[in-house]
């Protein structure tokens, strides 16, 4: 760790920066499967498609600034790579075949889904270590990617 005046106990610091390299790799796969849908999308609802998924990336972006920030302000490095993202995020992969609209809203939804439940779980975990700054934090950007995933899965319903 890099030293830093925090007063953040050192061996919580160190638990918490994994967690948050842990959920900033969730954050940056999900702000690159945003850009996926964005770019490849087609269909009768493209314009709102690809106006909404470039939304979400931009949104995303801001939380993996923020969750990057966090770890490194606790003295941390924030591991962003290509590489340790690759080996870090809990996502599955975002199928790189599909077009079709509703196949995109249904591929970015379970991301969508599946990033807020992983960062719900941080939460808690930031809570047990005893860190409100975190799970704050981690708070903003669930309450975020929930209202997300209602813009996207409104396009399966109705």
């Amino acid at each position: 760790m890099n030293p830093t005046k925090n007063n953040v106990d050192p061996a919580t610091r160190k638990t918490l920066i994994e967690l948050l390299n842990e959920r900033l790799a969730d954050l940056i796969d999900l702000q690159l499967q945003a850009k996926q849908a964005h770019w490849n999308v087609k269909g009768p609802n493209f314009i709102a498609l690809h106006e909404l998924f470039d939304e979400i990336a931009e949104g995303v972006e801001e939380h993996v600034d923020n969750v990057a920030e966090r770890l490194v302000a606790l003295g941390g490095i924030a591991e962003g790579t290509l590489a340790a993202v690759a080996g870090r995020t809990k996502l599955a992969t975002y199928p790189l075949t599909i077009t079709g609209s509703r196949e995109h809203v249904d591929a970015l939804s379970t991301a969508l889904a599946t990033a807020g439940k992983l960062i719900r779980a941080g939460i808690e975990q930031a809570n047990t270590i005893g860190d409100a700054d975190t799970a704050d934090l981690f708070t903003n950007v669930s309450r975020d990617l929930d209202k997300k995933l209602w813009f996207v899965e409104a396009h399966l319903q109705g």
